[in-house]
């Protein structure tokens, strides 16, 4: 059996490979550490230094903290005096508390900045525990040269990611860290030990928020007829006149407002313009224990929307825009600013990956602002094979349409650009208005649109789905309200999970997607894990080839009819059981045990 310090000799000579663009060998180091080193090495980080920016404006004090401090204190109590460091962080990686019982490791860290308000995140420091830990969805031990940057190769760390008892999404991380040549078995044990412990004082917590919340919820009920619902971080209650009566864009608006209502010193009911048309009156109330929030409790009335010059309290949603649902900050910003824009006049760019939702955003503007306008699309990608394309176009520009949206402009050689720039500058000028947007998918420094775009002074992007995942939940139960037809179809936790996990490179039409290949096998009831295509299985941070795909989809079915051995997968695949290791951590494949 190899020593200690020989296996930390053969990883650090692999680690030189690998960063000298050479192929380490593989029995040296763990399939794990690998696929963290490749994504490391994917998202350029620095592995001959560590330099983080400090968010001093980070909130450290977070419910999660405020949970594991009993925890986290007697942890250190019984590790007082050895050279260990408690480390607990939130879902980013952002460092919430530390405790350390002694000096020189103390000093140690804070020379590496594993520290309250710098984030540990693989993307600023590669692979290390926490990251790793983050980015895999469990359990992961960082050992001396298996750390990515160099300035970590004297520590050894375990983390173990922490999820919420109730939602099941993944609130932060606990940390063990010690030097490496102390590192033992136990440090991963204690760090799962420490993790359970603070999973149950948020289970705790939570209950007994919520059993206030559901108390006051049911009196609500019982004294109004209409209605009612109740929500915080975590749970939405509805009563049987709230699902039967409003459909789910009407729901995501009356819950996104909620949220946003509950200003201090708030008070009387909130008129609101739902997007199925209904007029609705929402009265709000705060529920608190003791000094802190535990949700909200409204009521609603279905009303006919008051008569001009009455005195109503009137507040427009936020969000959504008619047909579309999202609460997220970046989300909502990018929706009012280009509804701002078209209420101004001035013509627009409107950017975004492709799925984001871009031609939607605009047709829900049109609708809400402009409602019996005549909207045109032009696709930009057609004048490649349609000769009629550009003749068209400059009919419809030259016009009396209300608004006009040219899709793909990027995708626009230089004749035809310059031929469209000319007509629009032509119709900039005439005497009924008309509003223009274009979409394109990325930021433009291709010089042959360089006039065209001079036409549109304002660019709006429009965020990719993983940077408003709080939005998920509510795009997966309106998309299977719509696919399934009213057949009571929902989402399983652990279903929920797989999908919060996925990066969603092809954004929200990607999630439409998926679920209309889910609905085809199952109509109603609840999906689970099982009933996700293998993609749902998958957590790459790229888009897969065709070919990568299949190979993909065939370890993901030959692990599941295996029930998660990988042997025997391996071996129904006609593969090595390390060619299936490989390919499960550079897919990214989360296997049935995990």
């Amino acid at each position: 059996m190899k020593s200690t310090t020989s296996v930390q000799r053969a990883v650090a000579a692999s680690r030189v490979r690998f960063l000298t663009d050479e192929t380490p060998e593989p029995s040296t180091v763990r399939g794990t550490i690998l696929a963290s080193w490749r994504r490391s090495h994917e998202l350029h980080v620095a592995a001959d230094k560590i330099q983080m920016n400090y968010d001093a404006d980070a909130p450290l004090d977070t419910r999660l903290s405020i949970n594991a401090e009993p925890v986290l204190r007697s942890l250190g109590e019984q590790l007082q005096g050895q050279a260990v460091s408690i480390v607990l962080t939130d879902h980013t990686g952002l460092v919430l508390r530390r405790l350390t019982g002694d000096g020189e490791l103390e000093r140690h860290l804070d020379r590496v900045q594993l520290a309250p308000g710098f984030s540990y995140a693989e993307e600023f420091v590669g692979t290390n525990g926490i990251g790793t830990a983050l980015e895999v969805g469990g359990p992961a031990h960082v050992f001396g040269h298996e750390h990515y940057a160099e300035n970590l190769e004297e520590l050894a760390c375990a983390g173990v990611p922490i999820h919420h008892p109730v939602s099941g999404r993944l609130v932060g991380a606990v940390d063990l860290t010690c030097w490496r040549r102390d590192a033992g078995p136990l440090l991963l044990t204690l760090a799962k030990s420490a993790a359970g412990q603070i999973t149950n004082a948020m289970l705790a917590d939570a209950s007994s928020s919520q059993l206030v919340l559901f108390q006051e919820y049911l009196r609500t009920c019982s004294r109004r007829t209409g209605i009612v619902f109740a929500l915080d971080k975590d749970v939405v209650m509805l009563n049987d006149r709230a699902r039967a009566e409003l459909d789910p864009a009407d729901q995501a608006t009356l819950l996104s407002q909620a949220v946003k209502s509950m200003s201090p010193g708030r008070r009387g009911g909130i008129v609101l313009e739902l997007p199925s048309g209904q007029t609705a009156r929402m009265y709000c109330r705060p529920v608190e224990k003791g000094d802190r929030s535990s949700g909200i409790v409204a009521h609603v009335r279905l009303e006919p929307a008051p008569a001009p010059g009455s005195h109503h309290q009137r507040t427009s949603p936020r969000s959504p825009l008619p047909g579309l649902v999202g609460s997220g900050p970046p989300w909502l910003h990018a929706c009012e600013e280009v509804e701002r824009i078209f209420l101004s006049g001035r013509w627009l760019a409107l950017e975004g990956e492709a799925g984001v939702g871009k031609l939607a955003v605009l047709r829900a503007v049109q609708l809400r602002r402009r409602p019996v306008g005549k909207f045109v699309v032009a696709d930009a990608r057609d004048a490649r094979e349609d000769r009629g394309w550009l003749a068209s176009t400059r009919r419809v520009i030259l016009d009396e349409s209300d608004s006009l949206v040219i899709r793909h402009v990027d995708a626009l050689d230089v004749a035809t650009a310059r031929v469209v720039s000319a007509t629009l500058r032509e119709a900039a000028d005439r005497e009924h208005p008309l509003w223009v947007a274009v979409t394109l998918e990325g930021p433009q420094h291709d010089p042959r649109l360089d006039s065209l775009l001079q036409l549109f002074p304002r660019t709006v992007e429009l965020p990719p789905l993983r940077l408003h995942l709080e939005d998920l939940p509510l795009l997966v139960a309106v998309f299977l309200a719509r696919l399934s037809h009213g057949g009571h179809l929902t989402c399983s936790p652990e279903a929920m999970r797989l999908l919060t996990r996925m990066s969603w490179p092809g954004n929200t039409q990607q999630l439409h997607d998926l679920l209309t290949e889910v609905v085809k096998r199952r109509r109603s009831g609840l999906i689970e894990a099982d009933d996700l295509p293998p993609e749902a299985h998958s957590v790459s941070r790229r888009r897969l080839s065709q070919l990568e795909a299949m190979e993909r989809d065939a370890i993901v079915r030959g692990l599941a009819d295996a029930h998660g051995n990988k042997a025997r997968a391996a071996l129904s695949l006609g593969v090595s059981r390390a060619t299936i290791y490989r390919k499960i951590h550079e897919y990214g494949i989360v296997t049935p045990e995990s």
